[in-house]
């Protein structure tokens, strides 16, 4: 009941769950402005394929170590990414198996409250997922940080945290059928 009501309030917090750019706003994180990068629809046009094979049938996993705050990306079974996460510092990453509801480009996201406010214009490469107990509406998701570079170590209000890089990666290898991948998170964050 309680994941319910909080999935309820989710549905009308601030963080937005449609593509969202304003390439004019500035951030706020940690008590300091964030420059938030220019967002240019047409250049994500390219179906350029990054990782994997072009099979698009293919079994897709994704794992994430909470203890090692380390992503590793698997295509039938073969290795095809790994790189250093941010998870839940301000707000638990939930643990479980889950699959993409939704894949949104950039969006605007904001919540907090206090010392741990933030307000953050065009997030790239955002992927939201959910499973029979985190509802959509809570708004977990991978995305890409430009507000830190302190990857391998928590950093985030419960989102997983990439390297705009590594996040533009992972969303054009997730590709359009996104909720086929499954998605692993597992592990304890460190403090």
């Amino acid at each position: 009941m309680l994941d319910w009501i909080l999935g309820f309030l989710m549905l009308f917090s601030t963080t937005s769950f449609n593509q969202e750019i304003n390439n004019n706003e500035v951030g706020v994180f940690n008590g300091r402005k964030v420059v938030p990068p220019k967002i240019n629809l047409a250049l994500d046009k390219s179906k350029t394929k990054v990782l994997g094979e072009a099979n698009s049938n293919s079994n897709k996993q994704i794992s994430v170590d909470l203890s090692t705050q380390t992503l590793s990306a698997y295509e039938d079974g073969r290795l095809v990414m790994q790189a250093f996460v941010s998870t839940g510092k301000w707000g638990r990453t939930p643990t479980g198996e889950f699959t993409i509801w939704k894949k949104i480009r950039a969006t605007k996201m904001s919540g907090g409250s206090g010392a741990d406010y933030y307000y953050l214009p065009n997030v790239p490469y955002v992927m939201f997922f959910s499973n029979n107990q985190i509802a959509p509406g809570r708004g977990f998701s991978f995305h890409g940080a430009y507000w830190h570079n302190n990857f391998g170590h928590p950093m985030s209000h419960g989102c997983i945290n990439m390297r705009t890089v590594d996040a533009k990666q992972l969303y054009d290898w997730v590709g359009e059928d996104a909720s086929s991948v499954k998605i692993s998170i597992y592990g304890e964050t460190p403090n």
